[in-house]
């Protein structure tokens, strides 16, 4: 990793580090290898766009009708016969997403399909309430003004805190803080700093959440990692964007069109079988349709389907590899409830506000506050559409009991929807994200695999940068493509990330000095 070596940072923090390349040809010459990419969500996308880009023949398989992963939407039919879309929830776009901002720019240079929320407000049920609208983006002050300017710590909870057991936060390296704490629960690590009951639930353990586990499963060393992102190593600040119009509109028929115009070949709706060695070198990728050869794999498949693969696939990779894939473990179940209601939401609620205390529900997103289609239906019918998430929740729930539950939450986080009557409702469950555990860093597979032909990208891989979520996924993507370029002499994609440590040398110092043991 090096820094900026001269050229612009992609957002605003001038500090951003660059991630060069290996250097090689602009494009791939003669006849060009070609690529199966396995997985049409964020990582499998990125990694085809890249390829395509450099001359590569690229072949995307996506076993669901539709692109984006956990980022994708289908179309549904309200009632009355409406046409709306249907998706797997609420994502927050972060302007530290540099990579991710990379590759939609590939069609939305300006990046207009995006529209920046005003603040990212937290409720808990006790009544206090904490944003970052206010908060100072330019690290350390944005963690001194999150404290300052939070109602839930007061001088006596102040005076309670451990301040040197926190120290470990001011010096995060990628790798470090995996070996320092990925040992630890996010519970556990908390429970050390001493941080007053509703600034934890406020602050840590809505965010920790946001990785659809619960902080007693979460390994420490991802939460210090995510304060680092967000808080200590960036000065992009925790203000996000969001699509204007759904997912499908907004992000991935422009990115399919991008693709198509590069020659790759969108296969939706067609599951892979198997990955087999070819008969002279390279590999089969078998789907439905029979086997054809390719000359390099990416696989961009979620934690199930990974694993799934793999285990149909007993010549791909080694004893190691596979065995490292196969302990691979999903988050809990999670819910996105969307409810059409037939009259508005009172005018003064935020277009999404995270939750706590009111039990399994995380968040509320007034959907008809900022995405197109939602807008004009809530104009023409005077109601809103509102969406619900609940993660982590308990696999032995039953999901009706959980569906009304998250409902009657809503009521009483935003009490005039009791009133409102659902003209529609859907409910979407899915349990396919990946669950960084105590303890599970080291067993993550890493980008390159035992075979160099073979390469992995998704938000189960282990990268050695500071990314995270729908970053870790764009960031892998790219990671990968680069991986198979480098074996055509061929320059890959550069790479932006926060810095991988802390800003501040006496900070870090101070870390070191006066920190807990390494």
């Amino acid at each position: 990793m090096s820094r900026r070596g001269g050229v612009r940072p992609p957002g605003r923090d001038r500090r951003a580090w660059a991630v060069p390349p290996r250097p090689g040809r602009e494009r791939v010459g003669g006849d060009p290898p070609s690529v199966a990419v396995v997985g049409g969500g964020i990582a499998g996308l990125a990694a085809a766009t890249v390829l395509a880009e450099r001359g590569v023949r690229v072949v995307l398989h996506e076993r669901e009708p539709v692109l984006g992963g956990r980022v994708s939407g289908w179309p549904v039919a309200l009632p009355d016969g409406t046409p709306a879309t249907m998706s797997r929830g609420f994502h927050a776009f972060f302007r530290q997403y540099y990579n991710l901002r990379g590759l939609l720019r590939r069609c939305d240079p300006a990046l207009g399909m995006l529209t920046g929320l005003p603040d990212y407000p937290l409720q808990h049920r006790g009544g206090l309430r904490d944003g970052f609208r206010r908060v100072p983006r330019t690290p350390p002050l944005s963690a001194l003004g999150f404290v300052a300017l939070s109602p839930s710590f007061g001088p006596r909870d102040l005076m309670a805190m451990r301040p040197a057991a926190a120290l470990p936060l001011l010096d995060v390296s990628t790798r470090g803080v995996h070996e320092r704490l990925d040992d630890v629960s996010a519970h556990d690590f908390l429970d050390t700093l001493g941080f007053p009951a509703a600034a934890r639930h406020l602050a840590f353990e809505v965010f920790s959440r946001s990785f659809f586990a619960d902080p007693r499963e979460l390994s420490a060393a991802e939460m210090a990692l995510m304060f680092h992102i967000y808080f200590l190593g960036s000065s992009e600040g925790l203000l996000f964007d969001v699509p204007r119009e759904p997912f499908p509109e907004a992000l991935w028929d422009p990115l399919a069109g991008h693709l198509t115009r590069l020659g790759t070949e969108v296969r939706t709706d067609t599951p892979v079988r198997s990955v087999r060695p070819g008969p002279f070198g390279g590999h089969l990728v078998v789907d439905d349709a029979g086997a054809r050869p390719y000359d390099a794999v990416v696989l961009a498949l979620d934690t199930g389907g990974l694993r799934g693969l793999v285990d149909r696939s007993p010549e791909l990779g080694d004893a190691a590899w596979r065995d490292r894939v196969a302990r691979l473990r999903n988050a809990p179940p999670f819910l996105v409830s969307r409810l059409w209601l037939d009259r508005p939401v009172a005018s003064g609620r935020p277009g999404f506000l995270g939750t706590s205390g009111y039990g399994s529900l995380d968040n509320v997103s007034v959907l008809s506050r900022w995405e197109g289609e939602a807008a004009r239906w809530a104009a023409r019918t005077g109601g809103s559409v509102v969406e619900l998430h609940a993660y982590a929740v308990p696999a032995t729930a039953a999901r009706e009991v959980e569906q009304k539950r998250v409902v009657d939450q809503l009521h009483q986080v935003y009490p005039e929807t009791r009133r409102a009557r659902v003209v529609a409702a859907r409910h979407e469950w899915r349990d396919d994200c990946p669950l960084f555990p105590v303890g599970g860093y080291r067993n993550r597979p890493t980008v390159r695999t035992p075979d160099p032909s073979v390469v992995v990208a998704g938000d189960l891989v282990r990268t050695g940068l500071p990314v995270a979520l729908m970053e870790r996924a764009a960031t892998s993507g790219f990671l990968a493509a680069n991986a198979l370029l480098e074996r055509w002499g061929v320059r890959g994609e550069t790479l932006w990330t926060v810095p991988d440590r802390g800003r501040s040398a006496l900070l870090r110092a101070l870390a070191r000095r006066f920190g807990p043991p390494r």
